[in-house]
């Protein structure tokens, strides 16, 4: 055989053991990608994305976009072929799959997780746009979650309104810890709550704050690295009480990203005239009960998307201002928000056509 057509060969058959070795072997990276983009002042499959009722409505138009990011499975296990074709693409992202799914996390902890997440972004949006109209809203301090095998399992449930810990009145739930944490390992604390078993009842006991009881539970030590502190095994949260109903009907979507985005479609539909004057913003970010908007993961993802979908305006927060400036598609303008007020101001400006004055993206910012 000549030289050659040996060499040949045997550049061919490497190339085949390399290409079949990059399909065979595992890589630990997950992929981020565009997901969908939907108008929270729309329809999403035949129904609207904001139902109101109880409450004046007014007509909307444009576009006030949430954004989302797609990401491969806990369970998907990429090989070095699609590892390498991703870090080459332009629209996606290879990450560790560490960054994804920490700690081992299974893909029905991920959705669990995130589902929450979604809820609560829920809840938050509504307060925040109801507080920025004048609203009054109610809100309560209450047991969100309850660790498995802890003091308190069996003893205190997700829902239950928390009134006060060793006669100390709760009024949001960093004073749950602050007074637990107050104990050492091993002492006794005493919760007074109003107990929730099913929703009709957790909305009679948010109205009347009646039924209370009180419930001895002995602390333990937390699992933490560094100084040892005094749990009883829950996490607090808030609930609230709205003076008339708001519902988001979307599902599939997971994480706590489009609460800023869900929070401007409800002030637009509670409102007169139109937030955008027609024009196509897009945006995300979550958002607490005092409206401030805070950072998300898959910046540069998300702005990919909404510009597909034809964005002109991107609202981003402004702790991902700088990630996203560096990589802008073409035709979108980045709006740097901290609050939901700033993005009410932004929308202002795009609706005049006060293009100059949006406090814009940059690098450096």
């Amino acid at each position: 055989m000549p030289r050659r057509t040996a060499t040949m060969l045997a550049s061919t058959l490497m190339l085949i053991a390399l290409l079949c070795a990059g399909v065979l072997i595992p890589v630990p990276y997950s992929e981020m990608s565009p997901g969908p983009t939907v108008n929270t002042l729309g329809d999403h499959e035949g129904e609207p994305v904001l139902q109101i009722a109880g409450h004046k409505t007014y007509p909307t138009d444009g576009h006030l976009n949430m954004t989302t990011v797609r990401v491969t499975s806990a369970d998907f296990r990429m090989n070095l072929v699609e590892a390498v074709y991703g870090w080459l693409a332009h629209d996606s992202k290879i990450v560790p799959h560490d960054t994804l799914y920490p700690d081992g996390k299974t893909e029905e902890q991920s959705s669990q997780e995130n589902a929450e997440e979604f809820s609560q972004s829920q809840e938050s949006a509504k307060v925040a746009a109801l507080k920025e109209l004048g609203v009054p809203v109610k809100s309560w301090v209450i047991v969100s979650t309850v660790v498995k095998g802890s003091p308190s399992e069996g003893r205190l449930h997700a829902g239950d309104v928390i009134k006060a810990v060793d006669g100390t009145a709760v009024k949001q739930p960093s004073d749950v810890a602050k007074l637990v944490t107050r104990h050492k390992p091993g002492q006794k604390v005493v919760f007074t709550v109003v107990p929730v078993k099913d929703q009709a009842a957790a909305e009679k006991a948010h109205r009347t704050a009646t039924g209370t009881q009180d419930v001895t539970i002995t602390t333990t030590t937390s699992d933490d690295s560094g100084a040892k502190r005094a749990i009883v095994g829950i996490s607090a949260g808030t609930d609230h009480t709205f003076p008339f109903t708001i519902d988001v009907k979307l599902a599939d979507v997971g994480g706590p990203s489009a609460g800023l985005m869900f929070a401007l479609g409800i002030y637009d539909k509670l409102t007169p005239g139109s937030l955008t004057g027609g024009k196509f913003v897009a945006g995300t970010g979550t958002i607490d009960d005092g409206g401030n908007v805070g950072p998300i993961g898959g910046i540069e993802m998300k702005t990919v998307g909404a510009r597909d979908k034809g964005a002109q305006y991107f609202l981003t927060p402004a702790d991902n201002c700088a990630a996203a400036a560096k990589d802008t598609p073409s035709g979108l303008t980045l709006v740097k928000v901290k609050t939901i007020a700033d993005a009410l101001g932004a929308l202002k400006d795009i609706r005049d056509g006060d293009t100059a004055a949006l406090p814009k993206c940059t690098t450096g910012s």
